[in-house]
């Protein structure tokens, strides 16, 4: 498990790129067969990935950084398949996960384990886990059966629709709200005009990208912004004082993850246009 500690807007600014990238971007969340782990120290969030081969790959807790004896002890998480369909087995429950399906795992469950349905052309699974308090039940999202949102418009480059899998009126967490935004064709910009939420941090997963393109991501402080240069398959941390937008060189999707104080998720401050810098 990679640790990463919480870096304040003052720090940020001072930062050149590869620091930047080394504080703030996971490059690589996906390996053949492994479980791979980011703990960050903003919201106490943890960001993984597993690709799961020829054998079940378990989850489990890193002892020394968690302090429990299995990995939601203290803790929920929502996973989604980026890739070709798998299966999650909680305490020996399975779950069926085709491509971009969710599925949310409350506190106390003590046995989670991905496998694909076909070796050769394995799932990919994308989590995010935070602290949790009380236990809510297990329960698979569809993508099907997802909240959608449609937002934007051709003429501003930024036509999409939001899917809301874990949320205040869909299915119930401690903290953890996750979701998953589709650009269409045609489309670049997500979250622009862009937000800040001092009651939240959000971790963005960019996927479905082209092996050549790129996304910009934005972040910073609305009048001290910076840019990370994102490829497929990779995440990004955005503390709580952060704005988080991008465009990319075509359209893609990502996923979001929130923790905090609240699930309101129509809890933002906006950044007015002639205020950034």
């Amino acid at each position: 498990m990679e640790i990463r500690y919480a870096v304040s807007p003052a720090e940020t600014k001072t930062l050149g790129t590869e620091q930047l990238r080394k504080e703030f971007l996971i490059e690589n969340l996906f390996a053949p067969g492994e479980l791979k782990l980011v703990y960050s120290h903003v919201d106490r969030f943890i960001t993984g990935g597993v690709i799961p081969t020829n054998e079940p790959v378990k989850l489990e807790a890193d002892k020394h950084t968690m302090g429990a004896d299995y990995f939601l002890e203290r803790r929920e998480i929502g996973i989604i398949n980026v890739g070709p369909k798998g299966y999650v087995t909680v305490d020996g429950t399975e779950y069926e996960m085709d491509s971009k399906d969710g599925l949310y795992v409350g506190l106390g469950n003590k046995d989670v384990t991905f496998r694909s349905a076909d070796p050769s052309n394995p799932a990919r699974f994308y989590f995010n886990s935070t602290p949790a308090h009380r236990n809510y039940p297990t329960e698979k999202i569809a993508i099907s059966q997802a909240d959608p949102q449609h937002l934007g418009s051709i003429t501003n480059s930024n036509e999409r629709t939001i899917y809301r899998y874990i949320h205040l009126n869909g299915v119930k967490s401690c903290q953890l709200v996750m979701g998953m935004t589709l650009l269409k064709p045609g489309n670049m910009w997500n979250t622009m005009p862009c937000h800040t939420h001092n009651r939240r941090s959000e971790v963005y997963f960019y996927f479905d990208m082209p092996e050549d393109g790129v996304v910009f991501h934005l972040m910073g402080e609305p009048t001290e912004t910076r840019h990370v240069v994102m490829r497929n398959e990779q995440a990004v941390i955005s503390p709580s004082w952060s704005i988080h937008s991008g465009v990319g060189t075509s359209n893609y999707t990502f996923i979001w993850g929130m923790a905090g104080e609240n699930q309101e998720f129509s809890d933002m401050d906006m950044v007015a246009m002639k205020d950034l810098k």
